[in-house]
């Protein structure tokens, strides 16, 4: 009877519930069974569920001011996206879980990591890279950030991370472009990672129709619905030694669009306009499909 496939999770602290959704599948669909978790030490600190509580609190403004300071126009989408939360739109596959608490992961090894931090790139202490060696067949990306190094080839099949675009059309960012540019479509690329920005083997992709998305946020969402289904056929594909991923020469790789550019007070302003047009379009398309009835009239005797 053939061994099952061992995988190992980089993450934060926390899962956003997408994430735990995509897990929970891969355990239900396929053999794999979740030998490693490890976690970013740099985000020890964070508070995972608080995320999940949307009434306003007095630190939301200061922490405003603060996204405000770092992220300047693009401050704007955000609090357009906190108050919508505080308004209802709960968000739920964007709801975090702290790793250590979920039952997912209950049988894994938990391994808090100190990486090595070069700008944006991260690079695993060797202790860490052999322990991933011996008990990882396949490793999935759910967090740190841009990877170089040993733990690239640590696992017999490489890192599996997504880009949630087509790396053939938008590299970068990915959604917020797309919604800029009032695409139908939008794909989603599950990559084994190479030390190229968004410029790995493809391992999975599809796409889904987001004409019916009335904001940015709603397009994540479809996105990472996508995602929840890609990641269990992902992995079984990638420990298929008769299957071949698609490498896409650099010359067919989409425009790189960063993220200094949600900076830009026009891209981050079209942003805005569209999401607050997306809610009111859909509060008033709410309207019309269930009408209030009217007001019954009352007769005297």
């Amino acid at each position: 009877m053939p061994e099952r496939t061992t995988v190992g999770i980089l993450a934060n602290p926390f899962l956003y519930e997408w994430q735990v959704r995509a897990i929970d599948r891969v355990q239900r669909q396929t053999d794999a069974e979740i030998s490693v978790v490890v976690t970013n030490a740099e985000k020890r600190d964070c508070t995972a569920e608080s995320w999940n509580d949307s009434r306003f609190k007095a630190a939301d403004v200061r922490r405003f001011v603060d996204v405000l300071r770092q992220q300047q126009a693009w401050a704007l989408v955000l609090a357009e996206r906190a108050f919508a939360r505080r308004l209802g739109d709960e968000q739920q596959l964007w709801h975090r879980h702290s790793a250590e608490t979920l039952d997912q992961l209950a049988g894994a090894d938990h391994i808090e990591c100190d990486p090595l931090r070069d700008g944006s790139w991260y690079e695993f202490p060797d202790d860490v890279v052999s322990r991933l060696e011996t008990q990882c067949d396949v490793l999935v990306l759910f967090g740190f950030g841009l990877l170089k190094g040993d733990v690239l080839t640590a696992a017999d099949h490489g890192i599996l991370s997504f880009h949630p675009a087509d790396i053939r059309s938008y590299r970068g960012m990915g959604p917020p472009p797309i919604f800029h540019d009032g695409q139908s479509t939008a794909g989603s690329t599950l990559q084994r990672l190479n030390e190229s920005i968004d410029g790995g083997e493809v391992v999975a992709y599809d796409e889904v129709d987001i004409s019916d998305c009335h904001t940015l946020w709603d397009v994540f969402d479809r996105l990472v619905s996508l995602q929840i289904r890609l990641l269990p056929d992902g992995i079984e594909r990638v420990c298929d030694p008769s299957f071949e991923p698609m490498t896409v020469p650099d010359d067919q790789l989409g425009e790189f669009y960063p993220r200094s550019l949600r900076q830009d007070p026009s891209f981050a302003g079209r942003i805005l306009a569209k999401n607050v047009a997306g809610r009111l379009r859909r509060q008033l398309s709410d309207r019309v499909s269930f009408p209030t009835p009217d007001h019954a009239t009352t007769t005297r005797r």
